[in-house]
């Protein structure tokens, strides 16, 4: 048996992927599987959390298969995964409520609430605004559902849920890795310790809440029925891992002041690598994160990203199939041939509510309709609504971080590899966009932090560029660049008008169906 293995898992949105990998970066093996979205009703979701355990050892095994890998050559396993939600367990780690997604806005009047009572603190202490995340969620659950609130032993994240059920945990071992703790609402960032004046705000008993760990501290050894479940054998040592943004960071090589992050996923994250903590309080727009890196920080936000295209295909899409494949070239097909601003047409993306700055009652628009736009020009500024999202997160980065020069955003997940998007978001924002020579990144992310906690990597940033390569790069275009700047002015316009007939629209739309619900239960 020779050359040690690594695997990483990604837990996502709607699928679980996993990879083994060399020690040198280099993957064997690659599967992925559903883990479905449970929709309820309007910005109602959850996920049951088994999938996602279900998923991750059904991948690995798969992966183990395909590629007649031997297994006695895997030497460590890291998980990352989705973060804004939350799920909980009992005292034998079996789920005591669905995981509660980040796309789950039923939380919004407690996001109300702690952002009029407790809006500064929550920022400077956390470095993370009152939006939809656990503190909010975690207020819901105890108010409206105060029975699983109450049988739940520990809040953990789709992370540590599944490595702690690989290794057999039990809930007095429940853990959190730092890397999560900005999205907690409950914790001092810098201090990296739960924050007892937090918890009884927002009315958290701190028993309920895990231990706080490194990514890369070994939470246990693969136990002999995950062994079973995933055709590895036991006794593999299984590390904390880390958030899905922070894993994809570390895999793409963002180690860097001044470097951007670009997540062209399900959700589209911007995020900036910055060498201090420095909460955004004025304008609660960033989120400031622990980076894998020690000393590490990054400043983003994000929003809905690649749903946006799967909401086009179904809610615009003709039947004729015009639209059907969802294939980021086939979305793509004919977007570059319409100019730069879409014609004067400018798409409000917040289809279920803005993310950063907090505003869960928005809705999304298209402004500027005129008799000769077409379905291309829909879909070009619906392209161009996330970079002008992205503009308004950069404006404010640059307003904390004066001296702070972005260098390159280095764009991953299935939106990098479309060249229009890619090309799009260079000219909106002035700066180069880089697509790398790999295509996962948050599962090689997970699989540094796993190398590095069996001793395989002494140096996390040196090893994470090491194992980087640029495919494409993309620099901005000056006179697009021109035409985007008076966009980006009009698009802020056009959101903060919006703000007030969503509220009244998403009031109107919440009487309705209580009152239908009321009429159906007479």
């Amino acid at each position: 048996m020779t050359g040690e293995l690594l695997i990483g898992v990604d837990i996502g949105t709607t699928s679980t992927k996993t990879a083994v990998f060399t020690v040198e970066g280099l993957p064997l093996a690659e599967a992925s599987a559903e883990t479905p979205l449970q929709w309820h009703g309007p910005g109602e979701v959850d996920q049951d959390p088994d999938d996602f355990y279900s998923a991750a050892v059904k991948t690995i095994a798969r992966c183990l298969e395909q590629a007649a890998i031997d297994a006695r050559r895997v030497v460590a396993i890291g998980v990352d995964g989705q973060m804004a939600g939350v799920l909980g367990v009992d005292r034998d780690w079996q789920p005591s409520m669905p995981y509660d997604s980040w796309l789950d806005t039923r939380c919004a009047a407690d996001v109300e609430l702690l952002a009029r009572e407790f809006g500064d603190e929550l920022v400077e202490r956390t470095g993370c605004p009152a939006m939809v995340n656990h503190a909010p969620k975690l207020r819901w659950w105890a108010r409206e559902q105060p029975q699983a609130f109450a049988r739940t032993a520990k809040f953990v994240m789709p992370s540590g849920y599944v490595a702690g059920k690989l290794v057999g945990l039990w809930s007095d071992r429940a853990f959190i890795d730092a890397t999560h703790l900005h999205f907690t609402g409950l914790v001092d960032a810098e201090s990296g310790s739960w924050s007892p004046e937090l918890c009884t705000a927002v009315g958290v008993p701190e028993e309920k809440l895990p231990d706080i760990v490194e990514p890369s501290v070994v939470v246990g050894k693969l136990s002999p029925q995950a062994a079973a479940d995933s055709t590895l054998p036991a006794g593999i040592p299984v590390a904390a891992g880390l958030g899905d943004t922070a894993a994809g960071a570390l895999g793409a090589g963002v180690v860097h002041a001044g470097q951007l992050f670009d997540t062209a996923g399900t959700a589209a994250v911007l995020a900036a690598s910055v060498e201090t903590f420095r909460p955004d309080q004025s304008e609660r727009t960033l989120i400031v994160m622990r980076g894998a890196i020690p000393g590490q920080w990054f400043s983003l936000a994000y929003l809905p990203g690649g749903s946006l295209l799967t909401w086009f295909r179904d809610a615009i899409a003709t039947s004729n199939g015009a639209v059907s494949d969802l294939s980021y070239e086939a979305m793509s097909a004919g977007v570059d041939k319409v100019s730069p601003g879409s014609d004067g047409l400018l798409f409000v993306p917040h289809l279920g509510g803005r993310l950063l700055p907090s505003e869960p009652a928005m809705r999304g628009a298209w402004i500027g309709l005129n008799q000769h736009h077409r379905r291309v020009h829909l879909l070009r500024a619906i392209f161009e609504s996330v970079p002008y999202e992205y503009a308004n997160y950069l404006r404010v980065l640059l307003d904390l971080h004066p001296e702070l020069q972005p260098k390159e955003a280095r764009v991953v997940g299935g939106g990098a590899r479309s060249r229009v998007w890619n090309q799009i978001k260079a000219s909106v924002l002035s700066v180069p966009y880089i697509r790398l020579d790999r295509d996962e990144f948050a599962c090689w992310g997970a699989a540094l932090v796993a190398g590095h906690a069996v001793g395989l990597f002494g140096d996390l940033a040196c090893d994470a560029i090491r194992s980087t390569a640029v495919r494409e790069r993309y620099e901005p275009v000056p006179r697009e660049h021109a035409v985007y700047r008076r966009m980006i002015d009009q698009y802020r316009v056009v959101v903060d008008a919006l703000t007030g007939p969503s509220r009244v629209l998403t009031s109107m739309q919440a009487d309705y169906q209580e009152q239908t619900r009321e009429e159906e239960a007479i």
